[in-house]
Formats: C-alpha cells, sequence, structure tokens
C-alpha cells in the first residue's frame, strides 16, 4: 500500500489510510504501508510501516504544497524500489490519491492487479485550494485522476460523486465500489466525556462542537458568525481540531465579534478521544461552504448518537437529508437559526440522534466497510467476493478498535 500522507495523523486520509490497513488486516491480508516519515505507527495485525522520511521535514500541511513535493518523492521512490525487487512477495498494489499514478505504472511493469483508493476529485480539491478551474494544476490534476482510473484494476470510490466521476473517466471498464469514508472509533471514555464537558462548560452551558480540521473551505468562521446572532442562549461553541496559526485566527476573530467568553477553540485531540469528545456536546456542527466530497467526521457525528447541524451542500446531502439531520443554507444566520431549533427542541435533537444511529447500524457500521473493501479486492479478481469469512472479519476489526483503547484525557480549557 503506498500512501504520499503523513500516516498516522488524526486527519482525513490518514484516518482513511489505517482503516484500509485495520479492515484488509481483518480479512486477513498482510500490508507493508509506504508512507510519510511523519505521523505515528499504529499497532495493526500484519501490517508493517515502511516509511521513507526526508531530512528537515517533520510537518505538512492539509492540501497541495510545495513540501509535499520532496515527501511524495521519498515515498515514491521507496515504494518501487520495494515493489520492483521484490515483486513475487505481494498480490496486489493498493495506492492513494497522487500515489495512483504510480501504481498504474507499476501495476504495468509488474503485472500486479492494482486497486486505486479514490477519496476526492482531484480537480475539485485543486479548486477548493484556490486554483482557478481552468488554471494548469487543475487542468493537470484532471489529465492525472483520468491515467489513474484507467490504469487501475479496481477503484474505491469514498463517496457517490466520486464512483461517478471514476466511472466516467475509465467509459465505465474498470470496476467501481463505493466503500464511504467511515469512521472506525474507539469506544466512548465516560471520564473524557465529563471532563471535557465540565472543561468547556463550567456553569453547565449547552454545547455545540465542531470537530476537525480548519481548512477554509470548512466554513468554521461561519460558526463564530452565527454565535453572535445568539446573545441570549446559553450555549457554547467548541472547537476542536486544526493548526495552531488556524486556532489563534478564530480566537482573533472570537474576540472581534464579541463572542470570546462563548467560544472555546480547543486544540487538537487524540483521534481515540474523538468519540468520547463528541458525546460531551449537544449538537454536532458541520458547516462546510462548498463541495462534494463529505467529511469524514460525518460518519462519526452520525454514530455518535448526538444531533447534527449541516449545511445543506453536496458534501452532506449524498450522505443525510432532513431525517438525520438539521440541514441549513451555509450562511451564519441560517446556522444560528438551525442551533437554535435543536437546542429549543429536545424531541427533535432526540429524532435526529435515533436516525443518524439507526442510518450507521445499516449502512454506515464496520460490516458494511469490511465487505466493501473485500468486494472491491475481489473485483480485482483477488478472491471471490462473499469467500471471505465476514463475520470473522467484522469481529477482528471490532477488536483492534476495542485494542486502541481510550487515551489520557485532552486538555480542556475555557475561554
Amino acid at each position: 500500500m503506498i500512501s504520499p500522507h503523513p500516516t498516522y495523523t488524526p486527519r482525513g486520509t490518514p484516518i482513511s489510510v489505517l482503516n484500509r490497513c485495520r479492515a484488509l488486516s481483518g480479512l486477513g491480508a498482510e500490508v507493508d504501508l509506504v508512507t510519510y516519515g511523519i505521523g505515528t505507527d499504529v499497532p495493526v495485525p500484519g501490517l508493517r510501516w515502511l516509511r521513507a522520511p526526508v531530512p528537515g521535514l517533520r510537518n505538512v500541511k492539509v492540501g497541495p504544497s510545495l513540501a509535499k513535493l520532496p515527501l511524495d518523492l521519498a515515498v515514491f521512490v521507496r515504494a518501487a524500489w520495494l515493489v520492483l525487487r521484490r515483486r513475487h512477495r505481494y498480490d496486489a498494489l493498493h495506492t492513494h490519491e497522487e500515489a495512483g499514478l504510480l501504481g498504474a505504472l507499476l501495476s504495468r511493469l509488474t503485472r500486479l492487479p492494482h486497486v486505486y483508493d479514490m477519496g476526492n476529485d482531484m480537480s475539485v480539491v485543486a479548486q477548493n485550494y484556490g486554483f482557478g478551474r481552468f488554471h494548469p494544476v487543475t487542468v493537470l490534476a484532471g489529465l492525472v485522476e483520468r491515467a489513474t482510473v484507467r490504469g487501475s484494476t479496481s477503484v474505491i470510490a469514498h463517496f457517490p460523486s466520486v464512483a461517478a466521476r471514476a466511472r466516467r473517466a475509465s467509459r465505465g471498464r474498470v470496476p467501481t465500489t463505493v466503500v464511504l469514508n467511515v469512521s472506525l472509533d474507539a469506544p466512548v471514555d465516560p471520564d473524557v466525556m465529563a471532563r471535557a464537558r465540565a472543561g468547556w462548560a463550567p456553569q453547565g452551558e449547552q454545547i455545540v462542537l465542531y470537530a476537525g480540521t480548519l481548512e477554509a473551505y470548512q466554513g468554521v468562521p461561519l460558526l463564530v458568525e452565527a454565535m453572535t446572532q445568539l446573545p441570549d442562549l446559553p450555549v457554547r461553541l467548541v472547537i476542536v481540531g486544526g493548526r495552531d496559526d488556524q486556532q489563534r485566527q478564530l480566537e482573533k476573530l472570537a474576540a472581534e465579534r464579541g463572542v470570546a467568553d462563548r467560544v472555546v477553540v480547543a486544540g487538537a485531540a487524540a483521534q481515540q478521544d474523538v468519540p468520547s469528545l463528541y458525546r460531551a456536546a449537544d449538537v454536532l456542527a458541520s458547516s462546510r461552504e462548498s463541495g462534494d466530497n463529505t467529511p469524514l467526521k460525518l460518519f462519526g457525528y452520525l454514530g455518535s448518537g448526538r444531533p447534527v447541524l449541516a449545511t445543506r451542500i453536496l458534501s452532506h446531502t449524498q450522505i443525510v437529508d432532513d431525517t438525520t439531520a438539521e440541514l441549513v443554507d451555509p450562511m451564519p444566520a441560517a446556522l444560528a437559526a438551525g442551533i437554535r431549533r435543536l437546542l429549543g427542541s429536545p424531541e427533535r435533537r432526540e429524532e435526529l440522534a435515533s436516525n443518524g444511529i439507526r442510518a450507521c447500524n445499516e449502512r454506515f457500521g464496520v460490516r458494511a466497510y469490511v465487505a466493501g473493501i473485500a468486494a472491491a479486492y475481489a473485483r480485482a479478481g483477488l478472491a471471490d467476493e462473499g469467500s471471505a469469512d465476514l463475520d470473522a472479519a467484522v469481529r477482528a476489526v471490532e477488536a483492534q478498535l476495542a485494542a486502541a483503547g481510550p487515551q489520557p484525557a485532552p486538555a480542556v480549557r475555557a475561554c
């Protein structure tokens, strides 16, 4: 498996990569994972971490950056050397995002099946980070994506919109399996939950929580602006995640808008603690402004037993509807109105929370996730679909998650 990411760190794609490894381990596979020299080795049965460090580079921001060029090159060189020298050791290549083009080339050279994990529409990602629709970077991203899909034996698409893109790129010739990028979370730790709530809302205020990265497209400033329209409610907005500089920007915005006493910028948290932090909240918010790539946190939100407030854009609506989330326009006034409705109606909160759990159990649980990975590999000719003992695989993955265990309680603070 080739992952040009800081795996493992608690953000979207690295979480997805780790969960793919967990599912493959549960299905009985052994995985050699070639990834950046940045990140934490998480124990998974049958997983071998093979890092490609670059001296002097210890961090990399989310999205395109110049720092990714030497990091990607180091991963590609190590992966190519490994595969070409030991091709008979492997049964398949599994690549993520920009490593897909390398996977297509190595597959052609070695005749190994190539499973491409397609998490995004690359041209849309380029636009999300400020490149215009016809900018050379955006155009090149689209060409690379098309070549990668056509050079794959099987494609795993994270969302229906991505699957449609893959089918168009391959003209329907490459089998594509939608495996929703669900959150495989550790169990809730009541102590972490209680400490977080006490730190965030010492006067018993209700809590609206956003957890995730703080990139511009996530729309988190909209939530801060929404708080200015709720002066009469005993509510606190808690923001978990992001880089230090992004956190400082949000603290500055809250101070400028006069809501610093009601906005808690809590910093990052260990991934194993995140389900407990979800449970510490009254409402979970996803304020993304645009796009069609569903945020990973949405699946964790739905399974948390807490109601979800989300913007009415394709990123969200291809997964949730008005029965599983309070959907609003991506504007401060609409978000404020949604928060007011939810906090004022225990019945609506309970309805959404129950429907979210039901959706997770039926569509987004561990079983559906593992079954999707097994199906994608079967379509690459690597196994007969359904031949694996799915029940045993699911139990193995659930045991891995339980073994991860809760981490020490995160530092929580109130502004």
